[in-house]
């Protein structure tokens, strides 16, 4: 488990795409001594610890153990670099978000928890921190983390996936470039700004391409193992799959199969008592994304 590794900053627009060019450039672009990494990336130091971070977290960087704290592009990364540098396509977002909370070195469990165990659709600061508690303790063997450690992370969830004009429409400054661009996702709303009421929220329509929606699907079934046939009831309770981590009902993943079905991708079996989708394609994570690029830059 890890909290506020993000140093109270969520990712800005830009900062993704400054920390891979960097990167590229030079692999111990955070740990180099013999260069100054504010100057470099033109961030202040808090910061540059929160990029470092990001860039692993959503699954873009990899950074290397013990005396090697080299990065490099991750497969995954080198294929956005190669295809959308400036992460403004929708499928991007819906990758970052999905890497994000199926992170593998749970670099970010307070988001993890927050889409695949917290169950409140409506929810305020106090209901996330008495819940995020309760796992903790759960998970941990009765270990505990700082409320303000919480506290930060909850702030830094808000700031994902909702704009600071939202938030604070009287303090945004429109120069100031501070906005997640998760945040065009809409998975989080604000119910009630007075009483802090916040809500979970589906993307709007069509936001999740049918392939970056597959390539999901196959991500999730080649870590379980499973065989060509799943349930369409784990593609919407399975932790990191597409119904938790989009916040989709019933009618929304089937609206989604049915377009994947459309194209050949997948069948849908519905059967009494028993509805799975069997995959027709050969396709893996890596391939699926691949054609989803190919695809859009045709």
């Amino acid at each position: 488990m890890r909290f506020r590794g993000h140093e109270t900053f969520a990712i800005r627009k830009g900062w993704l795409h400054k920390g891979m060019k960097h990167v590229i450039n030079n692999s111990r672009v955070f740990v180099d001594k013999d260069i100054n990494q504010m100057d470099e990336l033109g961030i202040g130091a808090n910061m540059v610890k929160a990029l470092r971070y990001w860039l692993q977290v959503v699954g873009l960087t990899t950074e290397g153990r013990g005396n090697n704290r080299n990065q490099e592009l991750t497969e995954f990364g080198n294929i956005v670099w190669a295809n959308d540098r400036y992460i403004e396509e929708d499928g991007t977002l819906c990758l970052l978000h999905y890497k994000l909370i199926s992170n593998d070195d749970d670099m970010a469990t307070a988001w993890r928890y927050f889409f695949n165990v917290f169950a409140m659709n409506e929810f305020t600061k106090d209901d996330f921190i008495d819940g995020i508690k309760h796992f903790i303790e759960t998970e941990s063997n009765g270990e505990s983390v700082a409320d303000r450690s919480l506290e930060d992370d909850f702030d830094c969830i808000i700031k994902t996936y909702i704009a600071a004009s939202v938030l604070n429409p009287k303090k945004d400054n429109p120069e100031n470039n501070i906005d997640c661009p998760l945040g065009e996702l809409g998975l989080i709303k604000i119910s009630d700004k007075k009483a802090k009421l916040f809500r979970k929220d589906t993307p709007r329509k069509d936001a999740i391409n049918p392939l970056v929606f597959l390539a999901i699907i196959l991500s999730e079934k080649e870590k379980s193992n499973d065989d060509n046939e799943i349930k369409i009831s784990r593609l919407l309770s399975d932790p990191n799959n597409v119904g938790r981590i989009f916040n989709l009902d019933t009618i929304i993943v089937s609206y989604y199969l049915d377009k994947l079905q459309q194209l050949g991708l997948i069948r849908v079996i519905r059967t009494a008592g028993l509805d799975v989708i069997r995959i027709d394609t050969d396709m893996n994570f890596i391939q699926c994304i691949e054609k989803y690029y190919q695809d859009i830059n045709r």
